[in-house]
């Protein structure tokens, strides 16, 4: 369980960030030649590329565009949708799933989770270290703020709040659709031999059929994977982006088996949410890419005789 993580997070962020539709770092527009002089801090209006016109000029540090309406209505949907869902399933109306009767039933990896002791400390573990993901998503726009300026601030705090939106939708629409039982659930509330289901009244709540899969993880990885990302683009020849890929790998691996310790969720549980979280997170910088940057990575592709000639080529 421990040792995906890292790759979920990694994997989201290669694939997306070296996909041949991504764009280039800085400095590296496409085709076109160095903008004329502007004011410091500032690229000038226009560029242009051959053949291509004229186009708007990228701003020096500017990477990433926004569109307000679009990824307003995005993330204010988002949120709103798992607070309302939020909501319905706090009144008890939704019963949740009997356990199986036996832990055969379930998957390998997850059978340790029902027979381990249940640590009482993980639970807090693991909020603080969501807590510290939430924290950095809300200090990283404001550090980008003051190096690139007000733009990418706002930029920044909307991709974050967007990746993060769309982690709490899909988990919370997961969630609902799957009704997983929680290992506590298994613990507690076991039927009996013969399959009858538990009477104990604690047994009740909606939350126990909430297991697959993890928003802890999920949200983590989200928020990891979209550092992650930023940094690659915006300081990619410095220790900057590695140190928050393994930063990020960490954190999420971290609560993860502190989930899985306090009883929460089954390993499954937590590599399933890394992988969900670590995909939008990288999905949601990506599609906020400028489309006028050169790609960073481009596959070249030429047919011959009986077959095809391929070519890999980039910046490094």
């Amino acid at each position: 369980m421990t040792t995906w993580t890292p790759w979920a997070i990694g994997g989201a962020v290669a694939l997306a960030l070296f996909a041949d539709s991504a764009r280039a770092d800085e400095g590296q527009p496409a085709a076109a030649p160095p903008a004329p002089a502007a004011s410091p801090g500032r690229a000038s209006g226009t560029t242009t590329a051959p053949g291509l016109g004229t186009t708007p000029g990228l701003e020096v540090g500017q990477h990433f565009s926004l569109d307000p309406v679009l990824d307003g209505l995005v993330t204010a949907s988002g949120f709103g949708f798992s607070f309302l869902l939020g909501e319905v399933l706090s009144t008890g109306e939704i019963r949740p799933p009997v356990p199986a009767v036996s832990a055969s039933s379930l998957l390998p990896i997850d059978r340790w989770a029902i027979t381990q002791k249940i640590d009482p400390n993980a639970a807090t573990y693991s909020n603080i270290g969501l807590y510290t993901a939430l924290g950095f998503a809300v200090v990283d726009p404001i550090l980008s703020g003051l190096r690139d300026g007000l733009d990418a601030l706002i930029v920044d705090g909307f991709m974050y709040a967007e990746s993060g939106s769309l982690a709490l939708a899909v988990t919370d629409i997961t969630k609902i659709g799957v009704r997983r039982p929680r290992p506590v659930d298994y613990i507690n509330c076991a039927p009996t031999s013969s399959g009858t289901p538990s009477t104990n009244t604690a047994c009740n709540s909606t939350d126990l059929g909430l297991s697959f899969f993890s928003g802890h993880a999920a949200g983590v990885a989200a928020v990891g994977a979209t550092a992650t990302y930023i940094a690659f683009v915006r300081e990619p020849r410095t220790p900057r982006p590695w140190l928050t890929l393994g930063i990020a790998a960490a954190l999420t691996t971290f609560v993860s088996y502190e989930r899985v310790r306090a009883g929460a969720h089954f390993p499954t549980d937590v590599v399933a949410g890394s992988m969900a979280g670590a995909t939008i997170g990288a999905l949601v910088p990506h599609l906020h890419r400028h489309r006028q940057e050169a790609p960073l990575v481009w596959v070249g592709l030429a047919p011959i005789r009986d077959g095809a000639s391929v070519s890999l080529g980039g910046h490094f």
